[in-house]
């Protein structure tokens, strides 16, 4: 989108790491930023004098072909209603959320207001901004809207070198579930994966980039063959002895954990196990995973 001038609402981790991204994917794209602070993060992007800054709120500039709501998700609604209130969109101009759970419906006031809009949302997890431009490459965006908003979504995605998934409106808490699950959810594993790691006489500084190597190891695992393909361990070999021990050498309620996503890695590979090892698998995981997760527990 050689040219063109984008609107970045909120210069959090999210919207500098996209600004970043757009910046390095394409120099001639004009980046704004409206903040809510009177001076612009010390990122590149401004240091550099690659995008612009204004403090607070002003009418999008004639143009301009997308704005891009970068706010949490309790705020959009707001953000919306004032930025309608301001004026007219541009011609042409789209409007969209990043949040993987909103519908587009939260964005009406700008639709009335001549916008199109629609939902931009970036399936990568951002904790630093800089290295979040990076990572946008490569990655996949979901984006929900009419042709307009679908057309300049993917726009936007192809020239931050990123890859795009339609999602319907109606499905999109599914969306969000299975986004949620893949991200979110890891951290709580790798987080008992440390502590136990700690338990074993290991350090966290060695424990983590250990466990991180093995995780990406697994993924890689995943990329060539599928998620069965990449199981391993003891479950997936039919190891009751071993998953014994270690249900037996965690504390009740990290073992209640294991037990609850051994039932998940049985049921997805259970087509490799012959009728007496998945029997007794399932019967010893369904022990631990309904017991009470207190030390009187097991």
């Amino acid at each position: 989108m050689s040219g063109g001038a984008i609107t970045i609402i909120g210069p959090g981790r999210m919207g500098l790491a996209i600004g970043g991204a757009l910046a390095e994917g394409d120099n001639a794209i004009r980046l704004l930023y409206f903040g809510r602070h009177p001076e612009p993060p010390g990122h590149p992007l401004f240091t550099q004098g690659r995008a612009e800054y204004v403090f607070g709120l002003e009418a999008i500039r004639a143009g301009t072909r997308a704005v891009l709501i970068a706010v949490p998700d309790a705020v959009i609604p707001e953000v919306a209603f004032s930025l309608a209130a301001l004026g007219p969109a541009p011609q042409g101009c789209v409007a969209f959320h990043l949040s993987g759970r909103l519908p587009t419906d939260v964005l009406e006031p700008l639709h009335e207001r001549g916008f199109a809009v629609g939902s931009f949302h970036p399936m990568q997890a951002v904790s630093n901004p800089i290295r979040g431009a990076e990572r946008m490459r490569g990655s996949f965006v979901a984006i929900e809207g009419g042709p307009e908003a679908a057309s300049m979504g993917r726009t936007i995605a192809d020239a931050m070198g990123a890859h795009t998934l339609t999602v319907p409106s109606a499905r999109k808490p599914l969306f969000h579930a299975a986004s949620t699950l893949a991200s979110s959810y890891l951290l709580p594993l790798l987080d008992l994966s440390v502590r136990v790691m700690e338990r074993a006489g290991v350090s966290s500084a060695d424990a983590v980039p250990a466990l991180i190597s093995l995780v990406r190891g697994t993924l890689d695992s995943v990329e060539e063959g599928g998620v069965p393909a990449a199981l391993g361990g003891p479950i997936s070999m039919g190891d009751v002895e071993g998953v014994s021990l270690h249900l037996r050498a965690l504390e009740p309620e990290d073992a209640h954990l294991y037990a609850l996503i051994g039932l998940e890695v049985l049921r997805i590979g259970d087509h490799a196990l012959d009728d007496r090892r998945l029997v007794e698998l399932t019967e010893l995981l369904q022990r631990y995973a309904d017991l009470e997760t207190t030390p009187s527990g097991i």
